[in-house]
């Protein structure tokens, strides 16, 4: 047998659910190509964490490599930082199997003995960010591919001040993860202390709204161009909590949705790919701007930390800022 054959025979014999194994099976017997690809490696834990296609599978994300890293990264907090109530932070986006994610990995941390923060339904990754630093928390994990294709999703670490891990605390949350070579290493059940899990809700998005406004460089401008027609889409994802709502609060009045892509959808039926700096991507809202004549259209990636932005030239035509335009004309405010 070749190697990735033995690894798959280790999930047909071990203990894992009878749907994995069946899924396993059916891989094997129906895609040799697939199946070699799933068993030939482990699904790589970098420097930002997981990022792989859905599926059975040692190079694939699904609840068992999920669990190992969340095992590994457990593994790491306790063994480098001190202190009785360690605190992790946990959101997760619209696509599939997030909130599974999530879940698990909210479990393994608790059966480890550390205190859980997970938001009640999705949430962007800067609120996941923001909460860190807020429950005073010494990582945070997002359950996000971000802007990748639907059959993707993706575990992103941050650390204790929201940002993302550098270095040497990378590197070494990559090697502590590395230990964990089989589901059998992650921990389920705690036989002495378990950690709190805590649902966190409205009350943070109050909190990081109000942060968020404090923020404002120029209130009275917006304040001056309150009648400006602005079509927001989150292209399904989680945005759609906060983007409209805090363009409301600045007193936006015209804010004009795209309906089908108000609906959180893990499978993203409206685009190929749900990333705003694709035209493709923005197509419907910009179909829509022309409809309502709208001046500006914003659409964010599923997990709300990319954003796209089209505006009207001189002759009224919607043209689209790449990310280095958008980027100068933020520096320029």
């Amino acid at each position: 047998m070749k190697p990735f054959e033995i690894t798959a025979q280790s999930w047909l014999d071990g203990d894992f659910d009878q749907q994995t194994k069946m899924q396993v099976l059916e891989l094997r017997n129906n895609d040799p190509a697939a199946f070699e690809d799933a068993f030939y490696r482990n699904l790589e834990f970098g420097t930002g964490g997981l990022r792989g296609l859905m599926g059975v599978g040692t190079n694939r994300m699904n609840k068992y490599t999920v669990g190992m890293a969340s095992q590994g990264l457990a593994n790491y907090i306790l063994s480098h930082v001190s202190g009785d109530d360690l605190r992790v932070v946990i959101s997760f986006d619209s696509r599939n199997h997030s909130k599974e994610f999530a879940k698990i990995t909210a479990d393994v941390m608790s059966a480890n003995g550390i205190h859980v923060f997970i938001f009640d339904n999705i949430r962007p990754t800067p609120e996941m960010s923001y909460a860190v630093r807020l429950k005073g928390a010494v990582a945070g994990i997002m359950i996000t591919a971000s802007h990748n294709p639907k059959e993707y999703n993706g575990y992103k670490v941050s650390w204790s001040d929201g940002g993302q891990v550098t270095s040497p605390v990378d590197k070494e949350i990559v090697a502590e993860v590395a230990k964990i070579t089989d589901p059998s290493m992650v921990k389920f059940e705690s036989g002495t202390h378990c950690g709190e899990i805590e649902l966190m809700g409205r009350e943070v998005d109050e909190l990081y709204l109000r942060d968020l406004l404090s923020l404002s460089l120029s209130p009275e401008a917006c304040a001056r161009h309150s009648d400006l027609k602005i079509v927001y889409t989150p292209l399904h994802g989680c945005g759609v909590r906060l983007v409209p709502e805090i363009l409301s609060r600045k007193g936006f009045r015209n804010i004009i949705h795209v309906p089908e892509q108000d609906v959180s959808d893990g499978d993203f039926p409206t685009v190929i790919s749900p990333n705003p700096e694709e035209p493709a991507a923005l197509d419907m809202a910009l179909r829509k701007a022309d409809e309502t004549g709208a001046d500006i259209v914003i659409g964010t990636d599923p997990d709300a930390d990319r954003m796209g932005i089209a505006v009207r030239d001189d002759n009224g035509k919607m043209v689209l800022f790449n990310g280095n335009q958008t980027a100068s004309l933020m520096t320029y405010y």
